[in-house]
């Protein structure tokens, strides 16, 4: 694709990063140069992405844990190949038991709302399937971190911060944090910026996970803690669910935009709400950069793919609409008509029958991964298994106990997934990796990041940089600092309720891996939104 390495029209003014033998873009940068360390001692992508990802749970705890979900597009030998490694609810969980605890949605934090977490399955069947190196050798990196300790970057810290304040302050209503603030604020206080931390605890876990290819997390003395800790604290999950569990390889669903195909993982994963957009996008001609027009498109193109996406996506086993009849160019034709020059309330249509970390890696053999992993709001549930380091994740917090609502709780049912993976490519060649993390944000910035690269032509950094906009329901839409004054006063006059955001968190935090097709280079950003690095080869 076309672009400058030196135009940057945005403040930052950072240039991509290039590689020729191997990169690895992630949010933190100590991960970075793990999965590139596993590299140069004979790995390839996969084993990098793997090492990273670990290293993630150690260094961005914040974000995601051991005891999170995970996806994964994985580029090998000229095909695409997809990895759901998310966990099912409970097999003894039901809407009748959860309201007879007394609640009348799904708690958002303790042990109900714990699902089988997927991430060291993930690691483990991606090596087995592609890797070069033991898993234990790609996990050695993280383990090493934990053990040893490492001073927190700015952006994991004040994350951090923000949930030891939550937690602390929760304390009093039981025990569910005590183990958290043992671990994760051992001096009473979250660790801040420069600080070294450390958790010999999880670097046991971690070690005992790449020495059992993960068995003895789903059907060992890992899984026995994790059962007790749930029992503890009145949840449902057990060793059961555990040893039942294994990650799904699944075929990636694409639709094509500007002459490149867009691959997202298929429901219950939402990047079919970033699909759905494109598709309607694609129905112009020409979308101008920091134009009126272009965001307002954008914009209620969102609206209408996020209001199907919200009505039809569930565990797959259970949506009655496929994906290709959502995807089929008929249906985004339908759906562009809807919009006109003022902002809309969207409904769901009736097409015919038929707390996240992200990174991308990519090797000189043509290998190249995009791969993402969350424990949900930040920390997770906030349950910590004891002398373990694993923080369990509370994607159960996603189902609705309305019996009527396509999401609704049900017992080994896996939830409507906000992380996921993108892959970009052209006439069946990889062009490379991207993901933009961040909840119901991420859909939104694959949209985003992708029309400025494809429509406007920046570069990955750039790309990545744009101010952006966020929509959160009905017709009101965040603008980070930044976006341009013009544009949300113009948005505004067409019935949008523009707010301004004092905090970029929220706009989500991504990156980007391209490969050159005629010299084979790796070219790469990461967002200036957060501590990231784009270690180069």
């Amino acid at each position: 694709m076309p672009f400058d390495p030196l135009y940057h029209p945005y403040p930052s003014h950072r240039v991509p990063v290039y590689g020729a033998r191997g990169m690895v873009a992630t949010s933190q940068p100590l991960a970075a140069q793990a999965g590139l360390d596993v590299l140069k001692h004979g790995g390839n992508a996969i084993d990098a992405a793997i090492a990273t990802a670990s290293a993630l749970t150690v260094l961005e705890p914040c974000s995601n844990g051991i005891g999170g979900d995970a996806f994964a597009l994985v580029w090998s030998e000229g095909k695409l190949h997809g990895l759901n490694s998310s966990g099912p609810s409970p097999a003894a969980i039901s809407l009748e038991a959860v309201r007879a605890l007394g609640h009348d949605r799904m708690p958002q934090y303790g042990a109900v709302p714990v699902t089988v977490p997927g991430a060291p399955a993930a690691w483990a069947e991606l090596s087995r399937r592609f890797g070069r190196l033991p898993l234990a050798e790609a996990l050695r990196p993280a383990a090493d971190y934990a053990e040893r300790g490492y001073p927190l970057s700015p952006t994991a810290a004040r994350m951090w911060q923000r949930a030891a304040e939550y937690y602390a302050a929760a304390q009093p209503n039981g025990a569910t944090f005590a183990e958290w603030l043992r671990t994760f604020a051992p001096a009473g206080r979250a660790p801040r910026a420069g600080e070294i931390w450390r958790s010999p605890a999880h670097a046991a876990t971690l070690r005992l996970i790449g020495e059992t290819d993960a068995e003895a997390f789903y059907r060992g003395a890992l899984a026995v803690r994790i059962e007790a800790c749930i029992a503890e604290h009145g949840g449902f999950l057990d060793a059961g669910d555990l040893a039942a569990f294994a990650p799904e390889w699944v075929e990636p669903i694409s639709t094509n935009y500007r002459g490149y195909d867009v691959w997202e993982i298929p429901p219950n994963g939402q990047g079919l709400v970033a699909l759905l957009a494109l598709g309607i996008l694609r129905g112009w001609e020409r979308h101008e950069r920091e134009d009126v027009e272009t965001a307002h498109r954008q914009i209620e193109a969102i609206k209408l793919a996020f209001a199907d996406g919200q009505h039809y996506i569930s565990d797959a086993r259970g949506m009655k609409i496929k994906p290709a009849d959502l995807l089929h160019p008929a249906y985004a034709d339908t759906r562009r008509s809807l919009i006109g020059d003022r902002a809309a309330l969207p409904e769901a249509g009736k097409p015919p029958g038929g707390g996240t970390v992200y990174l991308a890696t990519a090797d000189d053999k043509g290998n190249m991964v995009s791969f993402i992993q969350s424990n949900y709001t930040g920390f997770g549930s906030g349950l910590v298994v004891e002398n373990t380091g694993i923080a369990l994740q509370n994607r159960g917090y996603g189902f609705s106990l309305d019996p009527l609502s396509i999401n609704r709780l049900e017992p080994g049912k896996r939830s409507y997934h906000t992380i996921i993976p993108g892959f970009l490519t052209r006439d069946g060649e990889a062009v490379g990796p991207f993901g933009v993390m961040g909840g119901l944000m991420q859909p939104q910035g694959h949209v985003q990041v992708l029309m400025n690269t494809l429509d406007f032509h920046l570069h990955p950094q750039a790309a990545l940089d744009a101010p952006r906009w966020q929509w959160t329901g009905g017709r009101t839409v965040l603008v980070e600092p930044g976006f341009p004054a013009h544009i949300a006063q113009a948005l505004a006059r067409r019935g949008h309720n523009i707010q301004a955001a004092a905090d970029a968190n929220s706009f989500g935090r991504g990156q980007i891996i391209w490969r050159d097709p005629g010299t084979g280079a790796l070219v790469g950003g990461s967002d200036s939104r957060t501590d990231g690095l784009v270690a180069a080869w």
